[in-house]
């Protein structure tokens, strides 16, 4: 199966992430590599391309960027995507992932599993949504696309 074998962040001229979404966004990076599934599919004038695929994130004049080439550099396929599908559920996730984050300080645990399971339900949606938009363009697991939620949670400007 087609994967990512390496992913950059470009998240220059972005404010630093807090630690908790520093350490966030180090673990779907490295659980990504582990385990991925991402194929680009084919076009009525070419094949689908062979992976595995370097992933470059990135924020342009304000879009998500999805710049995805094969190891040896060559381009493969690169999408632009509006923040605007994003923008409810991230600010959604970030504000549980706060109240979960303060909850794990203070709370029982009960409390904690249910702010938890919001939480989960959150980063779902905008997985569903991550792959409703990147539809025909490229081809990725749910497991996947949660870990790339979490990136793109990352580099959205507005939070």
């Amino acid at each position: 199966m087609p994967r990512i074998s390496r992913i950059e962040i470009d998240d220059s001229g972005l404010p630093a992430p807090t630690p908790e979404i520093a350490q966030e966004r180090r673990v779907a990076v490295y659980d990504l590599l582990e385990d991925n599934s991402f194929a680009i599919p084919a076009r009525a004038d070419q094949p689908a391309p062979d992976g595995p695929f370097c992933l470059s994130l990135s924020v342009r004049e304000g879009r998500l960027v999805f710049d995805t080439t094969r190891e040896d550099g060559e381009k493969v396929a690169e999408f632009h995507l509006s923040f605007g599908p994003f923008r409810q559920v991230v600010k959604d996730y970030f504000q549980i992932c706060e109240s979960y984050f303060e909850a794990v300080k203070t709370m029982p645990p009960s409390q904690i599993e249910a702010i938890d399971m919001a939480r989960r339900g959150i980063h779902n949606e905008g997985s569903r949504v991550l792959q409703e938009r990147l539809e025909g363009k490229a081809e990725f697991d749910i497991d996947t696309a949660r870990r790339l939620f979490t990136l793109v949670c990352a580099l959205n400007p507005v939070k």
